[in-house]
Formats: C-alpha cells, sequence, structure tokens
C-alpha cells in the first residue's frame, strides 16, 4: 500500500486541491469591505458545489469513500451556530467539508496557508488570534453578529476545545461561541477505524506521516452524529462558561467519554514546556481549574514555569529535594524536608510543576508577608541593630538546618545585594519574595520556638566551632 496506493492516492488529492484553489479564488477575489462582511451571493455562490465537489473528492480518494451520519441537521435559523468535537485532527476538515463549507471559527495565521488558505477564505471565516484579547473579543462580536441574523449567514461552525486531543476525553470548551446565548447544535465526530491514523497529538506521528499512513489505509472510517439541539436556559444565557460546560456534558454522554479540567492554555504551557527541554507532560496542570482557584494568569505560570525549570534540571521535569536544597542554598535537613513533603502532595518524593505552583500559593505565598518578613528579620537581627551580620545568619541557620560557616556565607552573599556585610530589611524582603519558600521556612523555624518556650543561642565558643564546622 505505501509503495502504490498511498503515491497514486497523494497525486490524486493534489490534482482535486489544484481544481479546488482556482474555482475558490475566483469566487473570494475582488470584493469590497462590505462584500466581506455580508454571506457569500449571487455569482460568487456559485461556484459553491463546485468547490465542495473537489474538496470532497480530496478526501474520496484518499479513502474516506463514505460518511455514516446519524440524527438530522438543523438550518441556521434554528440553531445558528454548531459545535463539532472532539476535535483531534486535520482530517474534521471532512466534517467543515461535508457541511457545505459553512463559516469556520479558526486561527488568523490558517488563511496564510497556501492552497489551503483560500480555501479558508471562502468559508469566509471567524478568524481568531489565540494570544490577542482584544482579538478574542472581536470574535465574539462577530460570531454574535452573524448567530443573531435570523438565518441570513450559514451555520458557524466551531470546535469549542480550541485544539487536538486524541479523542479519549472532552477538554474544557472555549466560552467564545456560546457568549451570544444561541441554539446550538452539538455534533460528535469519530473514527472507528482498527489503526488510529487519524489522531494528531502534540508527542505523537508528525502531521505527514499520519497522512501517509492514512493514505494506506483502503478505507478509513468516519462518522458524524447530530445531536438534538441545545436551547440554553436563562443562566446559561447569562454565563457561557456554564453553557459551554453543559453542552460539553451532552456530548459526553453521547461519545461515552470522561471530561476533563484541560484547556488549551494548558497546551501553551505545554510548548512553552518543551522550548524549557523539560516533559510536555510538565505543562499540563489543569489550567482553568488552578486559575480559578488560585487567581494566577497564564502570564504568571509561564514566569513560573520559567522558574521551575531554574530549579530541577533532571530529565523528569520534577524537582528533588536535592534540587531543592541547592536552590534555596541550604543542606538537606529535617526542616527543610518538611516544607518539600508540604509541596509534594502526591508524596512520589519529588515536586512537580502543579505541586509547585499550588505550595507556592497556598503554603508559601500566603506567609510571605510583610508582618512575617519583619517577624523573621526580628529573628535574625537579635541585637535590633536594623541588619542583620553573618553571624546573626549563622546562629539561626545553624539552629535550625546544622548550616556549617561556609554554607551560611555562600546564603549570605546572595542575600547582601550589595555587598557590605549587612543584610538591611530591603534586602531581606527582595531575597524573600524571589523566593517564596523561605518565608515558610522562618515560619517553621519560629514556631518550633514558640513550642519550646525560648530561642536557642550559640556561645562566641559555639560560633567559632560552627565556623570551624
Amino acid at each position: 500500500m505505501s509503495v502504490t496506493i498511498a503515491p497514486i492516492r497523494l497525486l490524486l488529492v493534489g490534482i482535486s486541491l489544484l481544481l479546488a484553489w482556482p474555482l475558490a479564488a475566483i469566487a473570494i477575489g475582488f470584493r469590497s469591505e462590505e462584500e466581506k462582511a455580508k454571506p457569500m451571493t449571487g455569482w460568487r455562490n456559485l461556484f459553491r458545489p463546485l468547490v465542495v465537489f473537489f474538496c470532497r473528492m480530496v478526501f474520496f480518494v484518499a479513502g474516506f469513500q463514505w460518511i455514516t451520519v446519524r440524527g438530522k441537521r438543523v438550518s441556521s435559523k434554528e440553531a445558528p451556530i454548531m459545535a463539532l468535537g472532539p476535535h483531534s485532527s486535520y482530517f474534521d476538515a471532512l466534517p467543515v467539508v461535508y457541511h457545505n463549507l459553512d463559516t469556520v471559527v479558526a486561527k488568523a495565521d490558517s488563511g496564510n496557508i497556501p492552497f489551503f488558505g483560500t480555501l479558508m477564505q471562502f468559508t469566509q471565516p471567524v478568524y481568531v488570534k489565540r494570544e490577542d484579547p482584544d482579538s478574542r473579543v472581536n470574535t465574539i462580536k462577530e460570531i454574535s453578529r452573524r448567530a443573531q441574523s435570523k438565518g441570513e449567514w450559514p451555520q458557524v461552525i466551531i470546535f469549542p476545545e480550541g485544539t487536538c486531543t486524541n479523542r479519549s476525553c472532552l477538554i474544557t470548551f472555549k466560552p467564545g461561541a456560546f457568549y451570544p446565548g444561541q441554539p446550538i447544535q452539538p455534533v460528535c465526530i469519530r473514527y472507528p477505524n482498527k489503526f488510529d491514523t487519524i489522531t494528531w497529538t502534540w508527542e505523537g506521528p508528525k502531521a505527514f506521516t499520519l497522512l501517509w499512513l492514512t493514505l494506506c489505509q483502503f478505507h478509513n472510517y468516519v462518522e458524524i452524529e447530530y445531536l438534538p439541539v441545545y436551547y440554553p436556559s436563562e443562566a446559561e444565557k447569562s454565563d457561557a462558561r456554564l453553557y459551554a460546560n453543559n453542552v460539553r456534558n451532552v456530548m459526553a454522554k453521547c461519545l461515552k467519554i470522561p471530561i476533563t479540567d484541560h484547556t488549551y492554555d494548558d497546551c501553551r504551557l505545554m510548548m512553552k514546556a518543551a522550548r524549557l527541554n523539560l516533559p510536555m507532560a510538565t505543562g499540563l496542570i489543569e489550567f482553568q481549574k488552578l486559575n480559578k482557584k488560585l487567581g494566577l494568569s497564564l502570564e504568571e505560570m509561564q514566569l513560573q514555569l520559567d522558574k521551575f525549570r531554574s530549579i530541577t534540571t533532571s530529565k523528569s521535569g520534577c524537582i528533588t529535594i536535592e534540587e531543592f536544597a541547592t536552590y534555596l542554598h541550604l543542606p538537606v535537613s529535617p526542616a527543610l524536608q518538611d516544607i518539600f513533603d508540604i509541596y509534594d502532595r502526591n508524596k512520589s518524593g519529588t515536586i512537580d510543576f502543579r505541586e509547585y505552583i499550588i505550595g507556592l500559593s497556598l503554603v508559601s505565598g500566603p506567609v510571605n508577608t510583610e508582618n512575617t518578613l519583619r517577624l523573621a528579620f526580628q529573628l535574625f537581627d537579635s541585637e535590633n541593630n536594623g541588619y542583620i551580620t553573618q553571624d546573626g545568619f549563622l546562629i539561626i541557620l545553624h539552629n535550625a538546618f546544622k548550616m556549617d560557616a561556609d554554607e551560611v556565607e555562600t546564603l549570605f552573599l546572595h542575600v547582601d545585594k550589595d555587598k557590605d556585610g549587612k543584610v538591611t530589611f530591603d534586602e531581606f524582603q527582595q531575597c524573600a519574595l524571589e523566593k517564596p519558600e523561605y518565608a515558610k521556612l522562618f515560619i517553621t523555624y519560629q514556631n518550633i520556638q514558640n513550642e519550646n518556650g525560648h530561642a536557642e543561642h550559640l556561645t562566641q565558643e559555639e560560633i567559632q566551632k560552627a565556623k570551624l564546622d
């Protein structure tokens, strides 16, 4: 098949595209801005049956000879938006072709792809720039405008997951298409083939490899199932996320697969992790859930991922106790192990990125206040000089972590930004803000001292001995 059928099919796919492209180019050519803002009509729309035919031929010669259809599609007047899922491959363009190349919501740069960009523009798409908040707002407005046209525009086709998944679950639906509060027809897509050559995942085979393997199959099965139109309640009309989640639940029940709180932003974190030479799974943290509970933005999490990468050098993408100690310029000790164990929520012996984010927000963050830092500063500045000396560091850190003089000196020089031999409160605070983990360590040590009823102090002889150690 790889030597005989696949090359012939690839040639026929190319020919079909070459036949579809000029027809689409003529249909969309020389339009004014006013014409672009309206549905395609007149002589331009006469090209649609031919463009759709040749686009369907692309898939026919590729092995998608027939499509199994269940349910009934309604008109755009009854349901102006159609939500398709799960989105798992570029082969999901077939349902778009089957739906007469109606309007799709797509990322902006897809319109610049040779050949395919022209065919994309033929659908009169709603483009969105994922990283641009203003673009998302404009996209929602445009979807609303078309959805409220009372059937003048064709149905808006959207893949609400916003990215490709492996079809084992439905990730969080992006709420954009649900803001208009219009009825939506959910549509489920299946590829019930013996060998899965369709799914295009982040760490799976490359796009051309999947194409070639698919061309080698005698027939590729695809099923499209139309579900009953979902009419939103008043609560759903006022809460797009609730509306999106409820539609997702209906589709998941039909597909008999679970739902998960992962989103496209998790994919962005995965890409960031890959650029940092971390396993892509490092960025898979259920962003939406953490964003809601912890209030951290994607940009903040990306910055924390940079910091996380600076701590760990292991290929596993997790922080070990030794790396945690090195990062804080502290030796491994029972006190440090206690803090490490609080971060290590699943008791695996390492801290993954999700645990690190939660730990910073729920463990170190809340105690990293100015009052806490001033109490910790006073703990080191036992003589109320307004600054901390290296000996002051040594007294506390030797008691808390059994650190010797060399280890204390390394940490002291790290905190003493201006290298004047004294650590002011501003320097102390800056270090604690850069590494919030210290605050929890200080509190832990202070609690130990309070439980003992006194603070331990070293004599000059003990200080000298610690320096010699």
